[in-house]
């Protein structure tokens, strides 16, 4: 195994779990796997197959290219993602399109 590319898995696992909230047991769960099969992952020491890759990109949505530590080169230069950013991405997901069009305009007068 890759050792740097398992720990940039890991990582980019840990950091997309703790934005949604969630444990690894749980994330286990929604994946169908043995919770220290999940932690392996987490740790560095085991990268997924492509099938579970697909599926934990959907469950934690995140892009595969984010968990491969691809999306981080192509994001050099681009704007830094604060905490507060994270959340209000995380929270909006959850909002319908009335919301989210509300959101957009409150969000447009707060930058004039």
């Amino acid at each position: 195994m890759d050792e740097e590319l398992g720990a940039t898995f890991g990582k980019a696992l840990r950091e997309a779990r703790a934005r949604r909230g969630l444990t690894q047991v749980e994330v286990a769960a929604l994946l169908d796997m043995h919770p220290m099969v999940y932690s392996r992952m987490e740790r560095g020491k085991m990268l997924p197959r492509v099938s579970t890759l697909r599926k934990v990109a959907m469950v934690l949505r995140i892009s595969t290219d984010e968990l491969l530590g691809l999306a981080r080169e192509a994001r050099r230069g681009a704007k830094k993602e604060t905490p507060l950013l994270r959340r209000l991405l995380t929270l909006s997901e959850e909002l319908d399109e009335e919301k989210l069009k509300a959101l957009v305009i409150m969000a447009g007068a707060l930058g004039r």
